[in-house]
C-alpha cells in the first residue's frame, strides 16, 4: 500500500522542494491502493508543500459550455477523475472561478493564487492559475497518466500564441462564487482546432521524446504507477524552440517530431 512516508520520499528524491508549487493529474488505480485513499494523498503532498502549494485541477470543461453556460464554485462536478473530485470539495482547500478549468489549491496563500479566474477568458491565458506555474517556476506530476492529461500544455499554447487553438465564437458564463454572487464571464473561447480530428492534447504524447532531451521530463514510479516529473520553464522553452523550428502544427495528428527541431 501507497503510505505518506512513500508520497514524501517521491517528492524528496524528485528534488521537489517545501516551497514549491506542485500540479498533480493522476489515474489514482494505475497506484494501486493508497493509505486514506484520494484524501491521504492529497493530505501527504500538501504537508511536505509546507510553505509552496498543491495544485489540483478540478476541470468542468464536459460540463460547463455553450449548451450549459453555467459554473458553480461549490456544487460543479470535476469531470477528471477521483483525484479532482475529491479535492474540489475539501474544505482545506480554495477552489478557483474558473468557469472550464478550475483548479483547488493547498497551502498558504492559496487564496490569493487563484484570485481573478473568474475573469478568463480562455482555459489557460497568461496569469491563469495553470500558467503562472511558468513564472513560479513550478512543477507538473502525471500519475498515471502521459502528456494527454497534461493540461499545463494548453497555457504554453497560449502563452506561446500558437495558431488555431481557440473557437473564434464565444459565449458569456455564468459563475457563481463563494457567497453566492453571480458573475459573467468575459467572452469565453473553448479550446478548439479546425485541423485536428480531435482535441490537441490527444496529440502532446508527440513532445515527449523533445522532453526527455531537454531534461524537461523525468520519470519516476509512486506506488505502482509511472509518474511524469516536469518542469514547466524546460517545457514551455523546449515547445518554443519546437515551433520556432517548425513548418507544420505539430499537434494535429500523431507524429514523431524531427530531432532537428530539439537537437542544437
Amino acid at each position: 500500500m501507497l503510505t505518506k512516508t512513500d508520497a514524501i520520499s517521491f517528492l524528496e528524491r524528485n528534488g521537489i522542494r517545501h516551497d514549491d508549487k506542485v500540479t498533480v493529474h493522476a489515474a489514482l488505480r494505475s497506484a494501486g491502493p493508497i493509505e486514506g485513499g484520494a484524501d491521504g494523498l492529497i493530505d501527504a503532498m500538501s504537508s511536505y508543500l509546507c510553505d509552496g502549494l498543491l495544485i489540483i485541477p478540478t476541470h468542468t470543461w464536459d460540463e460547463v459550455g455553450r449548451d450549459k453556460p453555467f459554473y458553480d464554485v461549490k456544487t460543479s462536478v470535476p469531470c477528471i477523475g477521483t483525484l479532482a473530485k475529491v479535492a474540489a470539495f475539501r474544505e482545506d482547500g480554495v477552489r478557483s472561478l474558473h468557469p472550464t478549468h478550475s483548479v483547488t489549491v493547498f497551502g498558504k496563500g492559496a487564496a490569493e493564487f487563484v484570485k481573478g479566474e473568474e475573469k478568463c477568458a480562455s482555459p489557460a491565458p497568461v496569469n491563469s492559475c495553470l500558467s503562472r506555474l511558468y513564472e513560479e517556476h513550478g512543477k507538473v506530476l502525471l500519475i498515471g497518466v502521459g502528456h494527454e492529461r497534461n493540461t499545463y500544455l494548453h497555457s504554453v499554447d497560449e502563452r506561446l500564441g500558437i495558431p488555431d487553438r481557440l473557437n473564434p465564437d464565444p459565449f458569456v458564463i455564468t459563475i457563481k462564487d463563494h457567497d453566492g454572487n453571480l458573475i459573467q464571464s468575459p467572452p469565453f473561447h473553448t479550446h478548439f482546432t479546425a485541423h485536428s480530428d480531435t482535441c490537441v492534447s490527444e496529440y502532446y504524447p508527440n513532445y515527449k521524446e523533445a522532453f526527455e532531451y531537454t531534461g524537461a521530463v523525468t520519470y519516476d514510479r509512486l506506488g505502482d504507477a509511472l509518474v511524469y516529473v516536469c518542469d514547466a520553464v524546460k517545457m514551455t522553452d523546449t515547445v518554443r524552440k519546437l515551433w520556432e523550428n517548425a513548418d507544420h502544427d505539430l499537434c494535429v495528428r500523431k507524429e514523431t517530431i524531427p530531432e532537428k527541431y530539439y537537437i542544437d
